[in-house]
């Protein structure tokens, strides 16, 4: 057990990573079930999760090619050995699965032939919410009972990744765009999230500790990262909850203070060129203010920038504002982008309410641009 313990934690870990970033919950259960198959050398995981009316609302794989996965047809049914690893808390493995009774009559055609298999469900308080399915053991011509306690230890974790992946969506969803809701929803988000990730990540250290001490220590560092990066966080959020002064500083006083702070607490590098020759006007300045500091957040919460810039111009009765950020970019047409990350929502609905047209320009790979023309 000792040696397939380390790349168990790995895997727990990037699981926690996947959470960390605010994935969706389909790309954490890609994630998932990528992590059993690398856990386990089988040629074939899937991750099922049930709907409740015979069939799978997720139906997640890997090591199958997206041809292959197209010729399968739909999602398949919670039935046979698919269903009976969904009705207990139990794990089940067996050197042929067409020896077993349940086998028969559930085989989707063009299903490649498999013998081995290891089914191991995912157990919530609430019960069974999804199970691993691996196939084809590869090395050996069984699974073992190692392999069925790592794929264990995973389902583990996987019942709170699933489960908390599925909690931050639904808030995302339900949360009503306001200045103090969004701004407890994050404190929210980062609070729960990384508290997360330390509780687990102190669980790996703990465990590893009389197993293998160099390990314990690098589950140590990965503790003092992530208390770093909450610190950072929750330093910043607070700084939010602090309303700018702007008939005291102006628009470009409050940006500037704005950006000092950030570089303060930040890793990444924040800076902040240009000036207004506007008069001052209380609601636009507002509400520009907040599309900059909201901007500047997602830069460094979902992007992973290492350098953001703030530009702003305006004469002749025109405001000009860029945020500019080199990060992972997005694809801001991509389907469901609004329901994970309202802050695009939040800024195009303050750019509309003061008669100003956003652009956000961004390519995955290519860093972001959010534009703001008054």
């Amino acid at each position: 057990m000792e040696t397939g313990l380390n790349p168990a934690l790995r895997a727990v870990s990037d699981a926690v990573l996947a959470i960390g970033s605010q994935q969706s919950t389909e790309e954490v259960l890609q994630r998932l079930v990528e992590s059993a198959r690398t856990l386990v050398p089988a040629r074939y995981a899937a991750l099922g999760i049930p709907d409740g009316e015979d069939g799978f609302s997720a139906f997640l794989t890997s090591g199958m090619s997206d041809k292959l996965i197209a010729s399968l047809g739909p999602l398949p049914r919670t039935h046979g050995m698919l269903g009976a690893i969904l009705e207990a808390p139990t794990a089940f493995r067996t050197v042929d699965i067409h020896d077993d009774p349940r086998f028969t009559g559930w085989w989707p055609r063009g299903q490649p032939d498999m013998r081995s298999f290891l089914g191991v469900p995912i157990v919530s308080p609430e019960g069974v919410i999804g199970a691993f399915y691996l196939t084809e053991r590869e090395g050996t011509p069984e699974f073992t009972e190692e392999d069925e306690e790592l794929i264990q230890l995973l389902a583990a974790h996987a019942a709170i990744a699933i489960t908390n992946a599925r909690l931050h969506e639904q808030s995302r969803e339900l949360s009503v765009i306001s200045e103090p809701n969004r701004l407890a929803l994050d404190l929210h988000d980062v609070v729960s999230q990384k508290l997360y990730s330390l509780v687990l990540t102190a669980e790996a250290a703990a465990t590893l500790l009389d197993r293998d001490a160099e390990a314990a220590r690098g589950q140590v560092v990965k503790l003092q990262d992530i208390a770093r990066q909450a610190l950072d966080e929750l330093r910043s959020l607070i700084f939010e909850l602090r309303p700018p002064d702007l008939v005291r500083d102006g628009l470009c006083g409050a940006l500037r203070k704005h950006v000092e702070v950030l570089r303060r607490v930040q890793s990444a590098e924040v800076d902040m060129e240009g000036d207004l020759e506007l008069e001052a006007d209380p609601r636009r300045d507002a509400e520009v203010f907040r599309i900059a500091q909201e901007a500047m957040q997602n830069a460094l919460r979902h992007a992973g920038a290492s350098r953001i810039v703030v530009r702003i111009g305006g004469a002749d009765g025109r405001l000009q504002l860029d945020v500019v950020d080199d990060g992972v970019g997005f694809d801001p047409q991509a389907s469901g982008l609004r329901s994970r990350r309202l802050g695009l929502t939040s800024m195009e609905e303050r750019a509309q309410r003061i008669g100003g047209r956003l652009e956000i320009r961004s390519v995955q790979g290519e860093g972001t641009t959010v534009h703001l023309d008054v």
